[in-house]
């Protein structure tokens, strides 16, 4: 296997590295105290190529591919895992409407979300009552003259305050997977309302909220891909998210092992630095193995990808290890850092809480097992 990155690739990385670097780790504890959705930095991203990386160029993207968008999210992630997540998200909305888009759906939203004109893209998929079980979603799309009437609500969209449109699933048939269709939302949608923003333990600096559609109007092309196939629609594109969750969590757990190994050098205790101790420095060594192997993991899923092979194993894989592993990371420079990562003066605090939701959303741990398992067991 070559691991071998191309000139392209490694172009990608730095310029995310050092975005991330000067723009975003500075305040990044900053926004997540005082909730700033930081739509500036946001602007700036998408006119650096990173809201489409895997966009083709006629559409604004930089048509880098999926390795080069891992890459860049782990980069990102390492300096801000908020902004990250506004950053996966609307990546993904990009290339589920390329993917499954009329050439017209297509002009209409995603070069404006590669440019920036939109400031985000949600993916409005989640219900209070349908989290993992996707099936059992209740908001509905009904044919009304020429277009359509939405009926629902949506909990926890990422970005849902600020997109400038949303993928919204909604039930046009029976019950099942195969009454489920994929519209296209511009935020301006009259009958969409937008809840308060969820007061959440970590991610502070990104928007997550409610999407609440009553009777609100769709025109007769707001409805992605064939009715009746949103359910698979949803299915392609968690695949690809997974991907981008688990490249997040790797960043995050990739800025907790830098700040332990920090602080581990510069903390002495019993008369020598705190590195020193082989308790200490097996904690490292076991977190940087688990970094390597996550790292490993997410591209091989990331290649497949790419390739037009199928990932969802390999996807699944990725997620549920590099999510697991980056809490352990996490938990072990928490540790390091002793007393000190308890206060808000070092960004292990930010870190562990930021960390924590990433073994949930895109497909729970659970949710990935079960995946694993059936295609091991042949179901």
């Amino acid at each position: 296997m070559d691991f071998e990155l191309s000139e392209e690739q490694k172009l990608i990385q730095q310029t995310a590295r050092d975005f991330g670097t000067k723009e975003l780790e500075p305040e990044a504890s900053k926004r997540e105290h005082e909730h700033i959705f930081p739509q500036d930095k946001l602007k700036q991203m998408a006119e650096l190529g990173l809201m489409g990386v895997n966009v083709e160029e006629k559409w604004g993207g930089v048509e880098a591919g999926v390795v080069a968008y891992a890459l860049a999210m782990m980069e990102i992630s390492r300096a801000c895992a908020s902004t990250a997540v506004t950053m996966a998200v609307t990546n993904m909305v990009a290339e589920v409407i390329c993917k499954f888009g009329t050439p017209e759906q297509i002009q209409q939203h995603v070069p404006r979300i590669t440019s920036g004109e939109y400031v985000a893209g949600a993916f409005a998929l989640t219900e209070p009552s349908a989290g993992s079980d996707a099936t059992a979603l209740k908001a509905t799309a009904k044919q009304d003259g020429d277009g359509w009437v939405l009926n629902g609500t949506k909990q926890f969209i990422t970005s849902g305050a600020y997109a400038g449109v949303s993928v919204a699933w909604a039930r046009t048939g029976g019950p099942g997977s195969k009454g489920i269709s994929a519209f296209l939302v511009p935020r301006d949608t009259p009958g969409l309302t937008i809840g308060p923003e969820e007061n959440k333990m970590g991610l502070m600096g990104s928007n997550t909220v409610s999407m609440i559609f009553e009777d609100a109007r769709l025109p007769k092309d707001a409805l992605l891909g064939e009715e009746g196939r949103g359910f698979s629609i949803a299915m392609v594109a968690l695949d690809g998210g997974r991907i981008g969750v688990s490249s997040q969590a790797i960043g995050i757990a990739q800025a907790a092992l830098d700040s332990a190994v920090t602080f581990a050098k510069e903390r002495t205790t019993f008369g020598k630095p705190l590195a020193g101790h082989q308790a200490i420095q097996w904690m490292i060594a076991d977190s940087a193995t688990e970094l390597d192997a996550s790292k490993m993991l997410t591209l091989r899923a990331a290649r497949l990808k790419e390739r037009g092979q199928p990932f969802t194993r390999e996807a699944s894989m990725a997620k549920l290890y590099s999510t697991e592993a980056a809490n352990r990371i996490c938990a072990r420079a928490f540790q390091i850092h002793g007393g000190y990562g308890y206060t808000k003066e070092y960004p292990i605090e930010r870190l562990v809480r930021d960390c924590r939701v990433t073994t949930i959303y895109e497909g729970t741990s659970e949710v990935q097992r079960m995946v694993i398992a059936r295609f091991l067991l042949g179901d």
